[in-house]
């Protein structure tokens, strides 16, 4: 139980002997191993000394420019779209269950919190979360029932019981459940394919997804990942115990969410690249039991086979995804929609961030999109719901990266290019 979780953490957590690497954008050793004493104090309930970070600006020039953006984005009518809050590389968003105060991730150094104090549904305070640990590309942040947030670095796993409440000062109750170097093999750590998601089951399980760094892996690579769950997705107990490799046959998942109807996992994946503008096509996938495997690195997306493993037989039990996905759009975060707000035909459908294709000859993508998902669970067709952000140019104005709902019903957009977050809303006529 995660409320046990939280009482040991609260309890004072005895951190495990770990070397923590330097890895601040040019950090001194002296300040390294100083953020490495803070995360030991923190989870030793003691204070560490930490000033309070500074706050991010909200006003001001470049949030005029955010709202002149907005402005161009098309929405289905009763619609609308506005700035949230500026959040430096915003990427992936956990939204607190207790009082809405927002949790981003990055692919940087820092996570943020964004905090709606009047609610007014504008932020009024965005400031750096934990600024005594030294994080390294922490971009999968996710909340558990009970306010415990989880989150997942590129090769380590903290958690933080009741975060909501202990966020405004710099030392935070902290835990760490995977420890440095050990959420993959550290001969596997990459610049490639380094964000992590995360998402608690409705099992109480911690889901984590592991994109694999390469484009397609060599045969020689395959059978450490699979024991490890690169190219996949891992999950275990609240606590960290019990891993396991949960699913398979996943080039780079970053997004994921559980269906609100069967419990079942839903995720997102971003398909080979260098095979054409065309093909293949991204993924979003449905997974209703522990051991299927999804195709990769036989299948490069959808039912294409890849060029490096086309000799090969896949295997017989590769499970193909729900709904097939613009090809090279970058299909990032996901959300089903649960809220009351919008029309209750976009209840129980899924909400997709689109950060838009990278080597595409024509562009694509940058944009929300929706799928449906009927009474039997089955997908539908994915259609645009908000774009705008890429224009007939060819330049990005934005690129959404995660969606969220907040506790009103609307939905959140991240946004890590203009380094921002968005609210949509919906008021009937």
């Amino acid at each position: 139980m995660r409320s046990v979780l939280s009482a040991t953490l609260l309890a004072g957590i005895a951190v495990c002997a770990t070397t923590f690497g330097a890895y601040g954008q040019g950090a001194a050793p002296a300040e390294t191993k100083a953020k490495a004493d803070s995360l030991e104090k923190l989870t030793g309930m003691q204070s560490t000394g930490t000033v309070e970070a500074p706050e991010i600006p909200q006003t001001g020039r470049r949030a005029d420019a955010l709202r002149r953006t907005l402005a161009k984005i098309k929405l289905p009518e009763g619609f609308r779209i506005d700035l949230y809050a500026i959040v430096p590389d915003a990427r992936s968003i956990a939204v607190g269950p207790n009082a809405g105060v927002l949790f981003v991730g990055t692919r940087k150094t820092k996570v943020f919190t964004v905090t709606d104090r009047d609610k007014d549904r504008v932020a009024d305070e965005v400031r750096a979360f934990a600024p005594g640990i030294d994080f390294k590309i922490p971009n999968g942040v996710c909340f558990s029932k009970d306010g415990v947030l989880t989150i997942v670095e590129q090769n380590r796993v903290l958690s933080f019981p009741a975060a909501e409440f202990f966020y405004e000062s710099p030392d935070v109750a902290a835990g760490i459940l995977v420890k440095q170097g050990e959420l993959i093999p550290t001969s596997e750590e990459s610049y490639n394919h380094t964000a992590r998601v995360c998402r608690v089951g409705p099992d109480g399980k911690t889901y984590i997804s592991l994109g694999q760094p390469y484009n397609v892996p060599p045969a020689a690579k395959r059978a450490l990942y699979e024991k490890t769950g690169i190219g996949g997705i891992v999950r275990m107990d609240a606590d960290g115990k019990n891993r396991e490799v949960y699913a398979t046959g996943i080039r780079n998942s970053v997004g994921m969410d559980f269906s609100p109807a069967d419990k079942s996992l839903w995720f997102t994946d971003n398909q080979v690249d260098g095979m054409g503008d065309d093909t293949p096509p991204g993924e979003l996938n449905r997974s209703v039991k522990a051991g299927e495997t999804f195709g990769f690195p036989w299948f490069g997306g959808g039912a294409v086979r890849t060029v490096d493993y086309k000799d090969e037989t896949p295997p017989k039990d590769a499970v193909l995804p729900q709904a097939e996905l613009p090809p090279h759009a970058a299909d990032l975060g996901m959300v089903f929609y649960t809220g009351k707000m919008f029309p209750a035909s976009y209840r129980g459908g899924i909400f997709i961030a689109e950060h838009g294709s990278w080597n595409r000859t024509q562009p694509i993508g940058a944009r929300v999109m929706y799928v449906p998902v009927d009474k039997d669970g089955k997908a539908g067709t994915p259609t645009p719901f908000a774009e705008g952000w890429l224009t007939g140019d060819g330049e990005y104005l934005g690129r959404p990266t995660d969606v969220a709902l907040l506790l009103d019903g609307s939905l959140l957009v991240s946004d890590d290019t203009a380094g921002a977050i968005y609210r949509i809303s919906y008021e009937a006529k």
